[in-house]
């Protein structure tokens, strides 16, 4: 068994209602920041570590494929219904084939070391099934809530008002065959982590900024703008 992720899950699929009308014609991830599309600016992140790159699809996906064609991407399509987080990691999981992989949203921005990288430094296996990058809240623009979880001196998590979830993180995608619902969160599986202390947490050194309305686009470029002084 493969111990390492070298596999990929970006989650593209939501409808992105929060961004109004940009959203009418086109799907989230082709929405640009700083003259580039979303899904293009979560591309790049995982372009130096050489990842087998799966995207999910739902809403206007024909778009999302031709804007990715001729890329190194698979592109899966959920139909009818959206599979959320947790069935959606489920639905790639022969295409990302065995081992742990990497997921990533494509709404969230970062300015600092590689999200992906960092994660790949600090995986163990022999003691984790999930490591989640986390955010400080100071650090996490855009983000209105109190934080989702609270980390150990060890790096287990516990949930609590604390650091930010990031959409970064290396899981074991196997894990989610033990949920009967087609559709699910992949908080389902975290809950069973947590009960068995297996979900651990890395806190993020840089900034990230939530991508999931027009002014989040305005957040995010002023960050990246901040990143080139």
């Amino acid at each position: 068994m493969r111990n390492s992720p070298n596999s990929l899950m970006i989650f593209a699929a939501g409808f992105g209602t929060r961004m109004g009308a940009l959203t009418a014609h086109q799907p989230k991830p082709m929405v640009k920041v700083a003259g580039t599309a979303l899904i293009d600016h979560t591309l790049a992140l995982a372009a130096p570590l050489g990842l087998k790159t799966v995207v999910n699809l739902h809403y206007l996906p024909h778009l999302l494929e031709k804007h990715l064609a001729g890329r190194d991407v698979t592109t899966l399509t959920e139909t009818p219904d959206i599979l959320e987080t947790g069935g959606g990691l489920r639905n790639a999981r022969a295409a990302l084939g065995k081992g742990p992989a990497f997921t990533l949203n494509c709404d969230a921005l970062w300015r600092g070391p590689n999200p992906l990288e960092a994660l790949a430094t600090a995986w163990n296996p022999e003691e984790m099934d999930a490591l989640l990058l986390l955010i400080p809240r100071e650090n996490a623009l855009g983000h209105t809530g109190t934080g989702d979880f609270l980390m150990s001196p060890s790096g287990q998590l516990t949930r609590g008002a604390g650091l930010v979830f990031s959409g970064a993180q290396i899981i074991k995608p196997e894990l989610t065959e033990d949920i009967p619902a087609r559709s699910f969160s992949l908080n389902l599986v975290w809950d069973k982590l947590l009960a068995s202390g297996r979900l651990y947490g890395l806190p993020y050194s840089g900034k990230w900024c939530d991508v999931g309305s027009p002014e989040g686009i305005t957040r995010a470029e002023r960050m990246l703008d901040a990143s080139a002084l």
